[in-house]
């Protein structure tokens, strides 16, 4: 079927209300001089019609009038447009009493009620009728009928985007605390009604200020599959996403305080360390949301920097493509900006591929974060931020490993005002390399989907809640901490493969292929129980381990000459059990 863009149905509904207003002038002046009009009224007839055009359209294009489709036209549209057209009908009322001399003199003040009800009149019989037709005649013609779920005032402004375009039909809206409530001519109704009088339904619209995890349960059980998501940014820009993993999964931590971030941030020349990666580049879009003076955005992937200078290069940054383990480099960095904060996202962290390149990564890991610690030493800078792991805890692989000796350093190292903590957390939805986009390519391409073993659990939390919650703890750092956030319940691997098939819609299974090197099926955040609390519940503090910083130097310069690193490893952390997990 045609589908005029909103542009042309605009200029089409203008159209219309000028040959309304055109028949409905002619008409009133018929009516009043008996369907003789003389010839002396034929100008008050052509002004009447120019004042009315040059009036109306505008007052109707601003008013919002243009932006409801005819298919959805409701009870309360037909207020507005009597509403505007009484107003209309006022001013021009004004205008005849107050020209009533001059260009408007001897005009019939009859003939203005008589053209108010007839162009009334013809409004709004045009626009009902499409929709009176399409219920009648072509229901489906309507749009694909879908289920609204939010509350007022999120269900008026879902509602109402709905109906201004072609593609849904909002049939009912779900709120069982107000049912029987009409929302644009949409009734609000319990489960039960929906089940019982909407059967066939099969698509939702669901509010982001919704619990998304328990309505998609709650449609899930009545056979409702397609779910899609409305959201808006600042109130104004609003869109549907369909809903995803991240949206069952996002916890919104209760206890974020921006105000002290913001203090944190504000005015502050910061060096962010991987800023094009995941941790990076959310970290960089922080940072200029709570307004910081500059960002030095430090990365040796060419292409991961230029993608997030890209994204905000309207913004005081400086992109840096170079490596963490260039010492030297990074001396100029410092000598070059006055550095206040760092953040020190830079890692080699995905664990088969460490497990593979055990030297590159001690060098990289440990020694790159060494240089980025000591030279923050060095030049004065206020605070640096390590961003940790949960695998750092009891490590059973390389990776973990080396974040834990990193941990150590910033917990021991010698400093005069640089204060040094450590950041610990699980996985992030949809990092690079993580299970999501893995599971996200393989539906895509409609494969099965691989999990390692049948009770393999993570930690999970979105990107931007991650680093909010970093940017709090680093707020209240005073050096030597090691922060750990609250990640929730651990979530089996299977449950969230399950998960994602089902809001694919797709007719997949799971495989089994085994545990990887060096993975364990449970991650930790403590290394023991005792842990002290802090202002805010979503952030604790591990117990401090001292570890001699000479004696850890030398350690280290021991493991990157090592012959056997992984023995050496375990000298520096002997709660390293590298697992192998072969056969």
């Amino acid at each position: 079927m045609f589908r005029p863009t909103p542009l042309k149905r605009m200029l089409i509904f203008i159209f219309i209300d000028i040959i309304t207003i055109i028949i409905g002038v002619w008409v009133a002046f018929l009516l009043r001089f008996d369907f003789n009009i003389p010839q002396s009224y034929h100008n008050n007839i052509l002004m009447m019609m120019g004042i009315l055009i040059g009036i109306k359209i505008p007052l109707f294009y601003l008013s919002g009038i243009y932006k409801i489709s005819w298919r959805h036209f409701s009870f309360r549209d037909s207020v507005v447009v009597f509403y505007y057209s009484f107003f209309l009908t006022l001013f021009f009322t004004l205008l005849v009493y107050l020209f009533r001399g001059s260009f408007l003199s001897g005009f019939p003040r009859s003939v203005i009620p008589i053209e108010f009800f007839f162009s009334l009149f013809l409004t709004l019989s045009i626009r009902v009728s499409k929709r009176f037709y399409l219920e009648i005649f072509h229901k489906n013609a309507l749009g694909t009928p879908i289920l609204v779920i939010a509350k007022s005032p999120q269900a008026h402004k879902i509602t109402r985007m709905l109906q201004e375009g072609d593609k849904y039909w909002p049939v009912a809206i779900f709120d069982n605390e107000n049912s029987g409530v009409k929302i644009n001519n949409v009734e609000s109704k319990t489960l039960q009604q929906i089940q019982k009088y909407h059967k066939g339904i099969e698509e939702a619209i669901v509010s982001d200020r919704c619990d998304l995890k328990k309505v998609y349960e709650i449609l899930k059980r009545i056979g409702i599959k397609n779910i899609q998501v409305y959201k808006s940014k600042n109130n104004h820009e609003e869109f549907l996403q369909s809903l995803t993993i991240a949206d069952l999964l996002a916890r919104h931590p209760v206890d974020l305080d921006k105000q002290k971030i913001s203090e944190f941030i504000k005015g502050k020349v910061i060096l962010v360390t991987g800023a094009g990666g995941s941790i990076g580049s959310e970290i960089v879009r922080q940072a200029i949301a709570y307004d910081a003076k500059q960002i030095i955005l430090l990365d040796h992937s060419e292409y991961n920097l230029y993608k997030i200078e890209q994204e905000v290069e309207h913004y005081n940054i400086v992109p840096i493509l170079q490596s963490i383990t260039n010492k030297e480099g990074l001396e100029k960095v410092f000598l070059g900006y006055q550095i206040e904060i760092v953040i020190h996202a830079a890692a080699y962290k995905h664990v088969p591929l460490v497990e593979l390149n055990v030297e590159e990564a001690i060098v990289n890991n440990i020694i790159g974060t060494k240089n980025v610690i000591d030279t923050a030493i060095k030049y004065g800078a206020k605070k640096v931020v390590l961003i940790s792991t949960d695998k750092a805890v009891r490590p059973t692989n390389v990776m973990g490993t080396t974040k834990r000796i990193c941990e150590l350093y910033a917990q021991n190292v010698k400093t005069q005002n640089t204060e040094i903590v450590a950041v610990r957390f699980g996985n992030v939805l949809g990092s690079s390399g993580s299970v999501i986009p893995k599971f996200q390519q393989q539906i895509a391409q409609g494969k099965n989907l691989t999990v390692t073993h049948p009770e393999i659990t993570r930690y999970f939390m979105l990107i931007s809640e991650a680093c909010e919650l970093v940017l709090q703890a680093a707020s209240i750092a005073k050096g030597s901490e090691i922060f750990i956030l609250d990640m929730g319940e651990p979530i089996k691997i299977v449950d969230l493969a399950k998960k994602m098939i089902q809001l694919s819609g797709k007719d997949l299974q799971i495989e089994f292929t085994g545990l990887r090197r060096g993975e364990k099926l449970y991650e930790e955040l403590l290394i023991d129980e005792s842990a002290s609390t802090t202002p805010y519940p979503s952030i604790t503090v591990a117990k401090k381990t001292e570890y001699d910083i000479e004696k850890l130097d030398d350690d280290i310069k021991k493991l990157v000459k090592s012959e056997d690193k992984i023995e050496q490893l375990k000298c520096i952390v002997p709660e390293f059990h590298h697992q192998l997990n072969e056969g």
